[in-house]
């Protein structure tokens, strides 16, 4: 392709997806107890969630360094790209965004450019996809961009969680929204308008949670047609129930859905018992 696409390893993609659209993507690191492992390679969801489960835990996690992104345009370019556009997770969320413009600067604007999805899992994910789309129709670099950037504003993403804690230790909400909902018992309903974590509804079950995501991704949905992911983080159940649910409720206006458990990373800020979901309108 005359221009590659790169992205992180929070997008979540399917293995056939990274493959067949040919994607670069560049892990995260994870550190549970002091031990680092990168994300999909050396540090699983299952060791993130079994580690939130001790009670004497540090759990951290850090972007790639500059010099990772660097790397990887150069290699990319040498390979015959015209040009590089890097899709990546919000940077709300982390310093990921930064690396990788710090990286593009040292490579060459003119060659390398950056894109803040404004979110993470799928909601990075379709931008990524319409990117390598986009791409392999021969779009140049302005063109490549502009796709990732359209599908960013066609992508909602809400997810559930069964406590705010996890997310109040990483920084990702404040101090105040997680009192809240602990002092009220509440099961939270979290989306990203602006790329970051904000309360959007809150639930007293988990059943009434899930029941919610639904009607949301419904409502976002409109009348469009939609492409559609599901993630988890040790709740196949719950996946499963958002799948049947919007399957139905969607219908024929449904195309592509995805279902995958989300990595180590979102692992670490959001606990086990997550449950998302991503809606893409398609263009």
């Amino acid at each position: 392709m005359p221009v590659a696409v790169v992205t992180d390893s929070t997008a979540y993609l399917p293995p056939e997806l990274v493959r067949a659209h040919r994607l670069t993507v560049v892990p995260l690191t994870v550190v549970l107890n002091g031990a680092e492992g990168l994300e999909g390679i050396e540090t699983f969801p299952e060791d993130a969630t079994r580690a939130l489960s001790g009670r004497r835990v540090t759990v951290s996690t850090s972007r790639p360094a500059p010099e990772q992104f660097a790397q990887v345009y150069r290699e990319q370019l040498a390979a015959g790209a015209d040009g590089v556009v890097s899709v990546h997770l919000s940077a709300e969320l982390s310093g990921t965004v930064e690396a990788a413009r710090l990286a593009a600067a040292e490579v060459g604007d003119d060659r390398v450019t950056v894109v803040d999805s404004r979110s993470t899992g799928m909601g990075l994910g379709f931008p990524v996809l319409a990117a390598a789309a986009a791409a392999a129709g021969g779009a140049d670099l302005t063109g490549v961009r502009q796709a990732a950037l359209d599908a960013v504003d066609r992508t909602t993403i809400f997810f559930y969680v069964d406590t705010l804690e996890f997310l109040r230790r990483g920084g990702r909400i404040n101090a105040a929204e997680a009192l809240l909902g602990t002092a009220l018992s509440v099961k939270p309903i979290m989306h990203m308008p602006d790329g970051a974590i904000v309360v959007r509804d809150k639930v007293r079950t988990a059943s009434r949670g899930v029941a919610r995501l639904v009607d949301l991704a419904v409502e976002a949905a409109g009348d469009a047609e939609v492409d559609l992911a599901v993630h988890h983080l040790a709740a196949p159940e719950r996946a499963e129930q958002l799948l049947v649910a919007l399957t139905e409720r969607l219908g024929d206006r449904l195309h592509h859905t995805y279902v995958s458990e989300a990595g180590a990373v979102i692992a670490a800020h959001a606990g086990p018992g997550l449950a998302c979901v991503v809606l893409h309108r398609r263009p």
